[in-house]
């Protein structure tokens, strides 16, 4: 894995800093510690980092066509190269090293700007054309590799694999967004398109963005979109047969390496279906490893164990804290903007673990959202239903009501925790799975904003996120429209992010077999019934994993990769985050209701309520103002307009 930087000057050819564009580049250094290398010329200035993985010695970026009039820096792994090679050598295009890099620029030189439909992987790249004075940036379909950029005031395009790339550059002004404050606080991360800063933005995934010189910038363009059809005529067993083919060739393409590579091994099915496609693919024992807890109830490591011990794996296991949480301020630095999924944590620690041994893991990341394996969908399926069965102005009304009046009872049996559910059937389909995933949901929000940043928001939700990729679905189908609904928000903008940014702290390349883009295909053609059948998900990939895995890996309930929040916020962490939601820097900002979070902080440490996930929300965005913000070389905070 690598990391890129650039600058370009959209209006003529100044001279770019060549310091700067090195800054740029020395700030990503953890993403490829083997080499670095940068390239200049009138008006443009690239860098890129290097971890070695395929062609050792002749795959330097940035890397050149033949008359060295292309130039591409990239971050990834194009799986198909030794197929496309060929291709373009007989169509006369040279090769001098034999690495997936230099397809893209072979590829660009023939097909333009469709060489990305040729492309299987996970990639970032930006390619610049001198005879077409044109920058080309792109990103994967799954939005498993990041890419940002922002055009500056004085006309030069910043663009890099981390925030922090950009956030060197002093153009860059770190005012922050009233509406990324309201999605981040709904979601728990900044979803596509947009970042913490209103002057920087992300690339979407399945984009390109094609910048010419001299002139005005473009919209990113889509190049690629799943489309649920649900039409497949398979049975179960002729779907599990072509699922196991597809799973091993997805597998097989994610082992070519000339470094030692593993796998992680969580003990959940995922994790333990792509080892077992690795066991039978490779001719020596997998590197496996995985995160033990000290906390029973967290602790998946003995299911691990029985994986490894039926593939004969070289398993290595470390058991972490119940108590892991030094890593809050790291995490804050990581990630460059508010992030609050507390799985970072175990994913940073697996990802250190893996790095004393490998520097390739593949990983399960995906699984839920392609084979349908979330609780939430078996409970968002149950509530359409019922909102089938009622029309939506009936629903709101009784509902509506019964969801204000029902009080919250986190402490109860969940059959009498209704509150919820009564407020999900007073909603359409999208605004009730936005709800049900929110963290603080739409009332908590209200209560928790000031009068400032509610005006500022002039109306604006995060729902709105949702309602804007729900109108590009295609489908109205229950499971197929939250599955599209999370491939296109939560995969990319929780998983993808931590992983990458988890991994990337370690030098470290993660692939995800289970996020192949023709799999996801073929999975959008089956039928519900192959993913969710009464209160079990992920039923084709089970069965498929039947002669591969014990059935108490898979038949057993999910537990997840979590950490125990509650328990720390009334104990160890109960100063902290007392002093944080109730200091000064949150009160700065401007954004937040002091008494509300006084609230939050009282009814929880008393027991009242579980308020462990917005507190955390909270906890890390105070975190991102001290570690990203409050730096000794950054601007004072200013709120964006």
């Amino acid at each position: 894995m690598c990391g890129l930087v650039g600058l370009l000057d959209t209006r003529g050819k100044r001279e770019i800093s060549r310091a700067l564009v090195a800054r740029m580049n020395e700030s990503q250094h953890h993403r490829g510690p083997d080499e670095g290398a940068t390239h200049f010329e009138p008006g443009l200035g690239l860098g890129h980092r290097r971890l070695s993985i395929i062609d050792l010695a002749t795959g330097q970026q940035p890397l050149f066509n033949e008359d060295g009039s292309v130039v591409v820096v990239f971050n990834g792994e194009i799986y198909n190269y030794q197929e496309l090679i060929p291709e373009l050598a007989a169509r006369g295009h040279v090769f001098r090293t034999k690495s997936d890099t230099e397809v893209i620029v072979h590829a660009w030189e023939e097909w333009g700007e469709d060489c990305v439909t040729r492309f299987r992987g996970m990639f970032a790249f930006a390619l610049w054309d001198r005879n077409r004075e044109t920058l080309f940036l792109a990103r994967d379909r799954l939005g498993v590799k990041p890419l940002f950029y922002a055009l500056l005031p004085n006309g030069e395009l910043a663009f890099g694999s981390e925030l922090k790339s950009l956030l060197v550059h002093p153009g860059l002004a770190r005012t922050l967004d009233p509406f990324a404050v309201e999605e981040y606080c709904a979601l728990g991360y900044i979803p596509e398109p947009r970042t913490i800063f209103p002057g920087a933005l992300k690339l979407p995934p399945a984009h390109t963005l094609c910048v010419r010189r001299g002139a005005p910038l473009a919209a990113p363009k889509a190049y690629w979109d799943v489309r649920f059809t649900l039409d497949m005529r398979l049975n179960e067993q002729e779907a599990a047969a072509e699922l196991v083919a597809r799973l091993r060739e997805s597998v097989r393409l994610r082992l070519i390496s000339e470094v030692p590579l593993g796998a992680f091994l969580s003990g959940g099915v995922d994790s333990s279906a792509v080892v077992a496609m690795m066991a039978g693919l490779s001719p020596d024992p997998v590197n496996t490893c995985s995160i033990a807890f000290t906390e029973p109830g967290f602790d998946e490591s003995a299911f691990a164990r029985a994986v490894a011990e039926r593939y004969r794996t070289n398993h290595r296991a470390e058991t972490v804290e119940s108590d892991d949480f030094g890593l809050i301020d790291e995490l804050a630095r990581l990630y460059d903007e508010p992030y609050a999924d507390s799985s970072a944590i175990p994913t940073y620690r697996v990802c250190q673990l893996a790095r004393k041994h490998v520097t390739v893991a593949l990983s399960g990341d995906g699984g839920d959202e392609g084979f349908g394996g979330y609780r939430r969908y078996r409970l968002h399926l149950a509530e359409e239903r019922l909102r089938a069965s009622l029309p939506l102005g009936l629903r709101r009304q009784v509902f509506g009501l019964l969801g204000r009046v029902y009080p919250k009872a986190d402490w109860a049996p969940r059959v009498f925790r209704a509150k919820s559910t009564f407020e999900a059937l007073a909603r359409d389909s999208v605004d009730a799975y936005f709800h049900g995933v929110s963290i603080l949901r739409d009332g908590m929000r209200r209560e928790l904003f000031s009068h400032g940043l509610m005006a500022a928001l002039g109306g604006y939700t995060a729902a709105e996120v949702f309602h804007r990729h729900a109108r590009r679905a295609g489908t109205d189908d229950p499971l197929a429209l939250v599955q599209y609904l999370d491939l296109k928000t939560y995969l990319v903008g929780d998983i993808n992010t931590k992983v990458d940014r988890a991994s990337m702290a370690h030098s470290l390349e993660v692939r995800e077999p289970l996020m192949d883009h023709l799999l996801i295909e073929w999975l959008a053609g089956l039928p519900t019934a192959l993913k969710v059948r009464g209160q079990e998900g992920k039923v084709l990939l089970k069965k498929a994993m039947e002669p591969y895995l014990p059935p108490d890996v898979m038949y057993r309930p999910k537990m997840g990769f979590a950490v125990p929040l509650a328990r720390w916020f009334r104990g160890p962490l109960a100063a902290r985050v007392r002093a944080s939601l109730l200091g000064e820097r949150l009160a700065d900002t401007g954004f937040f209701n002091r008494a509300y979070l006084k609230r939050l902080v009282d009814d929880h440490q008393s027991g009242v309520r579980d308020y462990s996930a917005p507190i955390w929300t909270l906890l890390m965005f105070d975190g991102f103002l001290r570690n990203v913000l409050d730096r000794a070389d950054a601007p004072a905070l200013r709120q964006s307009a």
